[in-house]
């Protein structure tokens, strides 16, 4: 809306300054670190988790890592939407207020189950607080810095996730507990700085997000990862197990049909029409399988097979960490000489080499630099080179007004691969508490299965599909500009999390 004297309604006017952009960076950085910090944070505190709840089983700790992802990935653009509507500074706000509590009552949690509820309200904490952190700070920053405060924000989540692993392990060695208990002091400071320093994005007038879509997809999803993880206590041919995968599919393909029908879906079908972005999708949910079911199984090794520390798990898995968000920020040259195929099929191919490594030379008896660190540099290399390319394949072949709304469905698949893989992880491993050689050797053989699905599917990266004609898709509500919070946020999310 434009003014009388030539603004518009969110551009300040000469009495009014625009908040400081390092101040709004600090604050909207506490957020997006704690909520990355927490993904390998909690992976490497599970089995001290298990060993508190005793007589939990695998099959029921897995639900502190996939609770987490099913939520997260099933609100991520309706929590966009809402941000965008109502306001996206009472959406991050919010969002930390709720992330910050339910960590508390995580670290209070006297059951593995309450747990597991405790984790459902971080999921939409960080969901809320995500999507809109980005385009908080892109309505601060002044044209001249945008660009500068996305590489900025992406930063933020490699080093938060880089870090993650060595954290876990230090704060583990207390106590499990201060895996969600250090999300309090952070989560104070951001939501108190917030409050004074964060800008009023003005609320758009927008059509509701589907939330009952979200509600079935969650569901629906949920109920997959269940039949996997109990399918070995119930029988892979019982009736439990068989119901529960029927319903999930039935429920997903309900799902897509109401996506297709729906003003404001959770997933916009007319995105999988532009080139290259269908086979990126389904190359990242595979993908994803693979790289959950490898985090998982090196952290479970190392505790249950080796009997080391949570200190000394953070830092075997620490080389592995660094190498994607280095690669990851040097990777486009190649790619452009190259192609997205065939960098992102090098990088399966890699990772799939570090798992090799483990199936063949991986023994109780072998040594760390000698056994598993080869194994790791190996999948950390596979990671930086096929997750960052997948992610720009996928968008590559929208439109400019569809980057945002595209990379979020591409982190909705990721995460939705993340739940699958842990899930076919226990599965093949067996739900028991303890775990020996020979278990894990099917695990890989599974991450070296799905490793090698996702390989083929990325021949058909940016080469499959015909750019329509039309160059305007239906759009849901949260794929905005630069002052808008929900595809933004989805933007960098997906970026940050490669």
């Amino acid at each position: 809306m434009s003014l009388p004297d030539g603004r518009t309604a969110d551009t300040p006017g000469p009495t009014e300054q625009r908040p400081r952009l390092g101040v709004v960076f600090t604050v909207i950085a506490a957020g997006v670190a704690m909520a990355n910090l927490d993904v390998f944070i909690v992976n490497v505190a599970l089995p001290d988790i298990g060993h508190q709840f005793s007589g939990t089983s695998l099959a029921s700790l897995s639900w502190v890592l996939n609770a987490y992802a099913v939520v997260f990935a099933a609100l991520l653009v309706p929590a966009g939407n809402f941000a965008d509507r109502v306001n996206p500074r009472i959406a991050y706000l919010s969002g930390i207020a709720l992330f910050t509590l339910s960590s508390v009552l995580c670290a209070l949690a006297p059951g593995i189950w309450l747990l597991v509820g405790a984790r459902v309200l971080q999921a939409v904490g960080a969901a809320m607080l995500i999507p809109s952190s980005l385009g908080l700070l892109l309505a601060t920053a002044p044209p001249e810095k945008r660009l500068a405060s996305v590489r900025g924000w992406t930063a933020i989540s490699g080093v938060a996730s880089a870090l993650g692993p060595v954290l876990g392990g230090l704060l583990t060695d207390l106590s499990w507990h201060w895996v969600f208990l250090v999300n309090v002091p952070i989560g104070v400071a951001a939501l108190l700085g917030g409050l004074r320093v964060l800008p009023r994005v003005p609320s758009r007038d927008l059509p509701r997000a589907d939330v009952l879509g979200a509600a079935v997809l969650t569901a629906s999803i949920a109920l997959i990862a269940l039949g996997l993880v109990r399918g070995d206590d119930w029988g892979w041919a019982s009736e439990k197990f068989l119901g529960a995968l029927v319903l999930g599919v039935l429920g997903l393909v309900w799902f897509t049909v109401r996506s297709a029908r729906h003003a404001s879906p959770v997933l916009p079908l007319p995105l999988f029409r532009f080139r290259g972005f269908s086979p990126s999708a389904f190359s990242n949910v595979l993908f994803a399988v693979a790289f959950a079911a490898m985090l998982l199984s090196t952290v479970l090794w190392c505790q249950d097979v080796w009997h080391w520390s949570a200190v000394r798990t953070g830092l075997a898995i620490f080389p592995g960490t660094l190498l994607p968000p280095a690669l990851a920020m040097s990777i486009g040259p190649v790619i452009h000489r190259f192609g997205s195929s065939v960098v992102a099929f090098t990088g399966c191919v890699v990772f799939g080499a570090g798992i090799a490594w483990w199936l063949t030379l991986l023994k109780p008896d072998a040594g760390y630099a000698g056994g598993m660190l080869p194994g790791m540099l190996l999948t950390g290399i596979g990671v930086g080179l096929t997750l960052p390319t997948l992610i720009s394949a996928g968008v590559s072949g929208l439109p400019p007004q569809s980057f945002s709304t595209g990379s979020g469905v591409i982190t909705m698949a990721r995460q939705a691969g993340t739940v699958l893989g842990i899930s076919l992880l226990v599965a093949t491993m067996g739900s028991g508490a303890a775990h020996q050689a020979d278990s894990f050797d099917r695990g890989w053989e599974m991450t070296l299965a799905a490793t090698a699905a996702a390989a083929i599917a990325c021949f058909f990266v940016g080469s499959v599909g015909k750019t329509p004609r039309t160059t305007q898709p239906a759009q849901p509500a949260q794929a905005t500009g630069a002052g808008g919070s929900g595809g933004a946020g989805q933007a960098s999310e997906g970026a940050g999390g490669a």
